[in-house]
């Protein structure tokens, strides 16, 4: 997405809000339904609906009753579709050709506001879903990350697992998934992100046509707690590798700062070129995975690192990984290392925004949860104008002792000295 080539945006009364951007010459087309409903809404005795909703929606809408009918009408073109629950939304998407954007403005609206809910099917999914919460419980690698979570954000909405629980999601009555979709599935409460070789009045119309009209329940979420809640959270496994996740507080999702975090975390953690990869790896052989990220909410986000490492060398790699924490606050980035990560930074965007699917998705999020939408020139702009100097000053703000959280999966007796290891200072 080029500035000579922006998005367009309307906002339909009493509907959804419409983005797209044109691509001229393209030959696919891709659009999402962002549905600002979340497993951030939930309570105790509702945890995993928001996910469970997302799931039962496939096994039949009133067009197409069965879960064959809504896969063949995107695959029977050549298509793909899939749906992802978030904390604060739940995205429905299709990429298809786009001599089919009827099917594809069709499709999705009869997943999002026209799902039969049918108590048989709701039944059936339940089994499913368990299996899919145990098939993450038996990946210490993925598993790791939920425990981190609960760790860090305590009994909230933010630490539990958004599929919920084995006896959450058996808990769940047929009443409680349909006042969900009742309360949150209106078209008020959506946002359509598009992108392809449609014009954006042809987009609004098939809006119009296909999802209508009609408000929703528009409910707050309960504030993040004070961070981390925990410190440190440990689970012995029998294992050949430790699962290690380190991470403090970042920033909320529209913090002025996001920018240059995206830059500290490039130059962090991001690829083989980066300072974990590049110490903890290549020159010292503690991992073969380490890596690190950041995940933002409405108000508060995280910073956090990844490594699986022998379970002897846990110690060494909590050690190591301090270490390049504190070189953050300690030294300012050198001119030449900033740029590199930059361009790093900025080729992936412009690679990635080549395609519609991606393009969708940077158009829908922002449109959906963020202040502003910005374009990818104005993006590059922004990262920019990230300096030295700032990723010192930001670093100095999140990397201290007090924020400092962990959690690990390894086998007994090799995890006993990490409250002593896990200090900045």
């Amino acid at each position: 997405m080029t500035d000579h080539a922006p998005f367009q945006r309307t906002a339909i009364d009493d509907g959804p809000r419409v983005i797209s951007a044109q691509l001229p010459g393209t030959r696919s087309l891709s659009v999402a339904i962002y549905v600002l409903a979340g497993s951030r809404l939930e309570t105790p005795g509702r945890a995993g609906v928001a996910h469970f909703m997302e799931h039962v929606t496939f096994k039949g809408t009133r067009a197409y009753p069965t879960t064959r009918a809504v896969s063949e009408a995107i695959e029977g073109c050549g298509g793909s579709s899939n749906a992802a629950t978030d904390r604060e939304s739940t995205v429905y998407w299709t990429r298809l050709p786009v001599r089919e954007a009827e099917r594809a403005f069709g499709v999705l609206s009869e997943l999002v506001f026209r799902p039969l809910l049918r108590e048989a099917d709701i039944a059936r999914e339940r089994d499913i879903i368990v299996e899919e919460i145990r098939s993450y419980q038996d990946d210490p690698g993925q598993y790791v990350f939920n425990l981190f979570d609960r760790a860090f954000f305590g009994d909230t909405p933010l630490g539990w697992e958004i599929a919920g629980d084995e006896a959450s999601v058996r808990g769940l009555g047929v009443d409680d998934i349909k006042t969900f979709w009742s309360d949150m599935y209106k078209p008020s409460n959506t946002v359509v992100a598009v992108a392809g070789n449609l014009d954006h009045e042809t987009v609004v119309d098939l809006v119009k046509r296909n999802v209508g009209t009609g408000n929703g329940v528009m409910p707050t979420v309960a504030a993040a707690p004070a961070l981390p809640v925990g410190r440190l959270s440990v689970e012995n496994r029998d294992l050949a590798q430790a699962h290690l996740v380190l991470g403090v507080p970042g920033l909320r999702r529209d913090d002025p700062d996001q920018w240059t975090l995206e830059m500290l975390n490039t130059i962090l953690g991001e690829g083989s070129s980066s300072r974990l990869f590049q110490q903890l790896r290549e020159e010292a052989g503690l991992t073969y995975d380490v890596h690190s990220f950041q995940t933002d909410y409405a108000d508060c986000g995280t910073l956090q690192v990844y490594a699986g490492v022998d379970p002897a060398d846990l110690d060494a790699a909590v050690e190591a990984i301090l270490v390049e924490l504190r070189r953050m606050v300690d030294e300012p980035v050198a001119t030449d290392e900033l740029d590199r990560a930059r361009a790093y930074a900025s080729g992936r965007l412009e690679l990635r925004l080549e395609e519609s699917r991606h393009l969708s998705a940077w158009l829908g999020v922002q449109e959906a949860l963020h202040d502003r939408v910005l374009t990818l020139d104005q993006a590059l702009t922004e990262l920019n104008e990230v300096t030295p100097a700032g990723i010192q000053a930001l670093a100095a703000r999140l990397f201290t002792d007090d924020r400092l959280a962990a959690a690990v999966i390894s086998p007994r007796g090799t995890t006993k000295s990490l409250e002593r290891v896990l200090h900045l200072s």
